[in-house]
């Protein structure tokens, strides 16, 4: 896993490539490098920042140049060695071990059709000194980040935003539709960037850049084929072996010259691949996190740390249990900082702590069951959204009479948090709502009235265009059936806006790699083959996923209530950061500014204080937003030095 960057027929190259490299250092400590070479009345510059993991001598430092190609690449191949052979049997000759070469080699025999072949994590620029051609290429499911700003016929690339923020000398205009679109999500979506120019190259696809101007795009895989080949599949009755499908990616996800450990927080996803990691690896260790009690209870979060000490001492498992009472105040800028866009998921303060710890203990490689609640409907909202249907039959006047009687109960105490009431809460504000709406309702943050409310009037076109969005990306589809209309809806715009962007810089922060066997091609293309009425069974989500872990899981684990990736963020608002809280609400740069409204946002933290609605995530995603624009717009290009 690594950094990279370049710049192509773009002024002051070499300058602007050596900034970007080193602003992205902390994704690549364990080397640097360097490549030049002339393109038409211009040239290209490549760089790179390597965390070593295989092939740890200098046959795998970059850029790789070998016989008029270039490569800087980021990623993990997990089929490198099958490649390998293939390409040896045709007369490719390697020097080292490194999956770089792996990837180098097929392009020179295969150009883009080498692409549906690669299994794994990736972003890369390949240039042939022949052609002055330079392409950029994103791996299928858009785990690896690639950023992309053109002016004129000249272009700027790197892994993170903040780099190309950081040599336009704070030029980029924030695109403020981005960041309506952030306070619906709580994320940037993959199709948009918090900056104007700046572009995220899409997953399963490449851009190609030629001496003469020209640029070209293409795409290699798409995930609506994908789904729509998987529902062939489930009627014609095939039916995917999953639990052998997972152990194979599992087995692959382990391929490192470096130690190899898990995160393990006693939920199903982490203890599934944990127990298949250590079948494969004895004495495997894992990270787990706890919270101070006094949160915990605040919170009323499930106990996970006893299964995780249940499974590790179950599979022989070195645990590392890790209690999070984080100095929020002063992780809350640094993490705005690390996440490049305004991303308001307290999990990636977990995400980072984990890594941090794992990478002192001299662990450079984590496995995390990333993926597997949006591919097998393993969230509250797949069960709720179909509760919801038979909801609806419910009489009307009792639909209202149970209305009024949740509207009325509180979220929380003085002392505690009470779960069941938000969800309750939350289950109501989109159970009558038709699918797509509901869907969206069921897991943003504000409907179209809130959200228009919270904004500048002037941003009121933008809100349209982001649930149009949204109503686009979730119908555009041929499936048949609402849990996998749900699981695809989430896999093109949850996974990669969200959770694969957190988990990336958050671990990179940390200088540290995190791998996510169920994000790859083999479970994604089984995943759509298997019918929706096998991933919710009864109240039972991921319920196909469940069955072939029962193959190495006990029942008590693979059955347990589900547990949180999170952070108790009621006791941080209610305590920790509520200064801070009131300070941006009276004067924050977005009031001040008039993107946001006063008195909507001293209306929501008034209603949180009571407790009759909880609004902790809503106002920990409006403090991230307000470091990120302050960061934005200070002119640097750099919110690094932002304090509390």
């Amino acid at each position: 896993m690594c950094g990279i960057a370049g710049t192509y027929r773009w002024p002051d190259g070499k300058a602007v490539t050596d900034r970007l490299t080193d602003v992205l250092a902390h994704r690549g400590p364990d080397g640097a490098g360097r490549y030049s070479h002339p393109v038409g009345d211009g040239e290209v510059h490549l760089g790179h920042r390597r965390l070593a993991i295989i092939d740890l001598s200098e046959t795998g430092a970059q850029p790789m140049v070998s016989d008029g190609l270039v490569l800087t690449y980021n990623g993990e191949l997990y089929n490198a060695p099958e490649l390998r052979a293939e390409l040896a049997a045709a007369g490719a000759r390697f020097r080292g071990t490194s999956d770089t070469e792996v990837v180098l080699e097929a392009w020179r025999r295969w150009g883009t059709d080498c692409l549906p072949r690669l299994r794994g994590m990736f972003a890369f620029g390949i240039f042939d000194e022949r052609t002055g051609e330079l392409v950029l290429a994103r791996d299928q499911l858009g785990i690896k980040p690639l950023f992309l700003l053109r002016r004129g016929e000249g272009l700027v690339f790197a892994s993170e935003l903040k780099a190309l923020a950081a040599v336009t000398g704070g030029s980029l205009e924030v695109d403020h539709a981005a960041l309506v679109a952030s306070l619906l999500y709580y994320w940037v979506p993959d199709s948009r960037c918090a900056f104007r120019e700046a572009e995220k190259l899409p997953p399963g696809s490449w851009l190609r850049c030629g001496p003469d101007g020209r640029v070209e795009r293409g795409r290699y895989w798409n995930l609506k084929d994908v789904a729509a080949e998987g529902q062939e599949r489930a009627r014609s009755g095939e039916q995917p072996d999953l639990a052998a499908i997972v152990e194979e990616s599992t087995r692959k996800h382990l391929l490192a010259d470096v130690p190899v450990a898990t995160f393990l927080s006693g939920g199903l996803d982490s203890s599934y691949l944990t127990a298949l990691a250590a079948r494969h690896q004895p004495g495997i260790s894992a990270y787990t996190i706890g919270f101070r009690a006094e949160d915990a209870k605040f919170e009323a979060m499930p106990d996970d740390l006893r299964y995780a000490r249940q499974v590790a001492k179950r599979f022989g498992v070195d645990l590392h249990e890790i209690e999070i009472a984080p100095n929020v105040l002063d992780l809350l800028p640094q993490m705005t900082y690390s996440l490049d866009e305004p991303i308001g998921d307290p999990a990636a303060i977990n995400t980072y702590l984990i890594c941090q710890a794992a990478r002192e203990a001299g662990v450079k490689v984590m496995l995390s069951g990333m993926g597997a609640d949006e591919l097998f409907a393993g969230y509250r909202k797949h069960l709720a959204n179909l509760i919801a249907l038979r909801y609806q039959r419910v009489p009307r006047p009792l639909r209202r009479g149970m209305s009024r009687a949740v509207d009325r109960l509180p979220v929380a105490t003085a002392r505690r948090g009470y779960r069941s009431v938000r969800f309750a809460k939350r289950f109501l504000s989109f159970a009558e709502l038709p699918e797509e709406t509901a869907f969206r309702r069921s897991y943003t943050m504000y409907d179209q009235d809130e959200l228009l409310a919270l904004i500048d009037p002037d941003l009121a076109p933008a809100v349209d265009d982001v649930l149009t969005e949204h109503a686009d990306v979730y119908r555009d589809n041929d499936l048949d059936d609402f849990v996998n209309r749900m699981c695809l809806g989430d896999a093109r715009m949850f996974l990669p806006g969200l959770n694969l962007t957190y988990t990336d810089r958050s671990s990179m922060a940390a200088s540290t790699e995190v791998r996510v066997p169920y994000v790859d091609v083999g479970v994604v293309e089984a995943a759509f083959a298997v019918p929706g009425d096998r991933k919710i069974v009864g109240r039972q989500g991921k319920a196909v996923l469940k069955e072939a872990a029962t193959s190495i899981l006990p029942r008590e684990i693979v059955y347990r209530p589900k547990g949180l990736f999170s952070a108790p963020l009621r006791a941080w608002m209610s305590r920790d950061l509520a200064p801070l809280v009131r300070e941006v609400v009276h004067d924050g740069v977005l009031v001040n500014s008039g993107l946001l409204r006063r008195d909507a946002l001293a209306r929501m933290v008034a209603e949180d204080a009571a407790g009759q609605r909880d609004f902790s995530k809503h106002l920990w995603h409006v403090l991230t937003l307000e470091y990120w624009y302050r960061g934005a717009t200070s002119g640097s290009g750099d919110n690094a030095r932002l304090t509390a």
